[in-house]
């Protein structure tokens, strides 16, 4: 049978081809998808994935954007280590969200139950100069990656969002009732947003959907083993990689983009979180589908409910690591905001879930991270 999709001249011909498609999945365990599974957040998410004995199986795809392999290897450096760690074994496909046949592939081999979508692109500044890139990998990807779970009737959705979805703040800190979509300073931030109406609209249309979208705040820190972190390709656009990477010499001095902005010392203000909290945030939206009554679409914020300025984060790397930041002050980048900080309470309400780990605990496993790792995965 042919790949349909939404572009078809009859809906009824897709919605008919849709309810008559009948799969024998080669591998029978049900099985959860990660898309950008090798990427930062995405690796610490699959390694608590694999720690939950309810959890029969894990496919993994990446198109490699944000992870390294080595030519030799059959998947990257950070899930052969996550396999090691574990003790069990994953699925991997190197594959782009933007091969719909490569993709149907996927869900042939495999039942797949739930999907959590990461695969993005995702640098704030970046997005500002390649804001083409940023809607056809963030956007096209996503609704491509939606178009084949409906084909296959796989309907729970978990959606890897951002903090930037509120724009420039009317109020502090940000609750998931702050309105989305105004002031929107980059086209990343705008992905995200398109991404949730998409997904909003896909919920109205047909109840059988069941969409989570975690809003981030600043993803920080790494696996307390050491053996996986934040290992950027090129120029880290995010502060953490950047002052880990400016402390083990790969680069000379970090660049602090503003020191006037209305905040505690001029420098901006984030909600940073630690990876590892992230990724239990993922596991308790994952619960929440087993709820009874639940479907349709909802947004979480996932933080610490604190701000932290650039400034006080340097310091509190350097009294992490033992190491001097040299950091210089240039202009603002094009993009940010002066301050973002969460209000959790919905996640705590909602999912059971709230933050555990302090900002020591933050810049401590990043310089464990980086200190094992200073080429990172290329060592």
């Amino acid at each position: 049978m042919r790949s349909l999709s939404l572009r078809d001249s009859s809906y009824t011909t897709y919605v008919a081809a849709v309810a008559c498609h009948s799969v024998v999945y080669k591998n029978k365990m049900p099985a959860i998808l990660v898309t950008g599974g090798a990427g930062y957040v995405g690796s610490h998410t699959v390694v608590t994935l694999l720690e939950q004995e309810d959890i029969d199986d894990i496919v993994v795809v990446d198109n490699l954007c944000n992870s390294y392999r080595h030519d030799s290897d059959k998947k990257p450096v950070a899930l052969r280590r996550i396999e090691e760690m574990t003790g069990r074994t994953l699925h991997f496909y190197p594959i782009d969200l933007s091969d719909e046949k490569a993709l149907a592939k996927v869900f042939e081999n495999h039942k797949i139950e739930c999907v959590i979508h990461f695969a993005a692109l995702k640098a704030v500044g970046e997005s500002v100069n390649k804001p083409l890139e940023y809607y056809q990998a963030n956007i096209s990807g996503t609704c491509t990656l939606i178009e084949v779970m409906r084909k296959y009737n796989v309907y729970k959705l978990i959606y890897s969002s951002s903090c930037t979805v509120y724009g420039e703040p009317q109020r502090l800190p940000l609750d998931e009732s702050h309105p989305t979509g105004q002031g929107i300073s980059s086209p990343y931030g705008r992905t995200k947003y398109f991404c949730e109406e998409i997904m909003k609209d896909l919920c109205n249309s047909d109840q059988k959907w069941q969409i989570i979208s975690l809003r981030y705040f600043n993803p920080v820190g790494a696996h307390p083993s050491g053996r996986i972190g934040e290992d950027p390709a090129g120029i880290p656009n995010n502060l953490m990689p950047f002052i880990s990477q400016v402390a083990v010499g790969r680069l000379s001095e970090l660049m602090v983009f503003g020191d006037d902005y209305p905040t505690v010392d001029g420098s901006g203000v984030r909600d940073y979180i630690h990876v590892q909290d992230l990724a239990v945030g993922h596991v308790k939206a994952m619960q929440l589908f087993q709820q009874d009554g639940f479907s349709g679409f909802r947004a979480v914020n996932l933080g610490t409910g604190t701000g932290y300025s650039v400034l006080q984060m340097i310091s509190a790397f350097e009294a992490a690591s033992g190491r001097k930041i040299p950091y210089k002050i240039v202009s603002r980048r094009a993009g940010d905001i002066a301050a973002n900080y969460a209000d959790v309470s919905l996640a705590q309400s909602l999912l059971g879930w709230s933050a555990t780990k302090t900002v020591d605990d933050m810049c401590r496993d990043t310089w464990n991270w980086q200190s094992r790792n200073p080429q990172g995965y290329k060592c």
